[in-house]
């Protein structure tokens, strides 16, 4: 028996009213299924939105449907997308990289308010994921150097692959957990979205977080295990008058900008995100030398 038509309309909205049971936000139940199904169609939105009349095919639904059932399970929507986007880059990512968040832009754009447009300068991203920081970074300022660490070496496929997709060069990807493999090189900024959840935050084990590499997200008791670590350890890697700039929790401005005094660092101040969270907070090296850019 021949089963009856569905039409891509009446499959969207079903999937809408199934994702509103998992999200206080129906527009962004209606994204994810329009996104969901604009991928097991492989067409864009405008597509779907002039055809929303035709009929599904039944093997297309069956996709649409696994896809669909991952996200109501609570897989988070970039992981079965297998992108994301991030300050105007599409991204692959994958369960072995941390997603890129909006919070993270104003790490990028804090960077890019110090880094010159027209003069070379060089960059250190640590841990870098899938690279979101680096290539923003560098797509945005050509005449930089970066170089992107990660200690996990499937991330750093994962970021290698972005860069080629963007076309992107001039980033060195090295694994290292944090500084380990960067012998003697000093750089003009260093910027770092590092783990930095306590590690008993009840957060881990909700929504897209349970699902993100435990490492990447959580670091000690306080959340500051590795954020000591990069400050610790940043002016044997700082240029003189080089920024170190660091993405980190809502509450954790003051404890950061008091390890960043404690080892010299000078100018710290802290940037809010888009929600009017402190998230970034910045220190550069007192050094001086005759000539630098600041």
């Amino acid at each position: 028996m021949t089963q009856p038509s569905i039409t891509i309309r009446q499959v969207l909205l079903e999937a809408q009213q199934k994702l509103a049971l998992i999200s206080s936000d129906a527009n962004e139940a209606r994204l994810e299924a329009q996104l969901l199904l604009q991928t097991a169609l492989d067409v864009d939105r405008a597509w779907l939105i002039s055809h929303e009349n035709d009929a599904l095919e039944a093997n297309i639904h069956a996709v649409f449907q696994a896809s669909l059932l991952r996200r109501l399970q609570g897989e988070p929507i970039a992981y079965i997308l297998g992108y994301r986007e991030f300050f105007g880059l599409e991204l692959i990512v994958t369960p072995a990289t941390l997603i890129p968040r909006p919070d993270t832009e104003t790490l990028v754009e804090t960077a890019l308010a110090k880094i010159p447009e027209t003069k070379h300068c060089s960059i250190l991203d640590l841990g870098t994921g899938t690279g979101a920081i680096a290539l923003a970074i560098v797509k945005h300022r050509p005449h930089a150097n970066v170089v992107a660490v990660d200690a996990s070496f499937v991330a750093l496929e994962v970021a290698k692959n972005n860069a080629e997709r963007l076309q992107i060069t001039n980033v060195q990807f090295l694994t290292s957990n944090w500084f380990d493999a960067l012998e003697h090189q000093k750089f003009d900024v260093i910027v770092s979205n590092p783990p930095y959840i306590e590690q008993d935050d009840a957060h881990l084990k909700q929504g897209d977080l349970r699902f993100e590499p435990l490492n990447a997200l959580a670091s000690g008791i306080d959340g500051l295990d590795d954020i000591r670590q990069i400050i610790a350890n940043c002016l044997i890697y700082l240029k003189p008058q080089g920024w170190l700039m660091l993405e980190h929790g809502y509450n954790q401005a003051g404890a950061v900008a008091d390890l960043m005094a404690d080892v010299g660092l000078v100018d710290i101040t802290t940037i809010q995100d888009l929600g009017g969270n402190d998230r970034v907070t910045i220190g550069k090296n007192s050094l001086i030398v005759s000539t630098h850019w600041d």
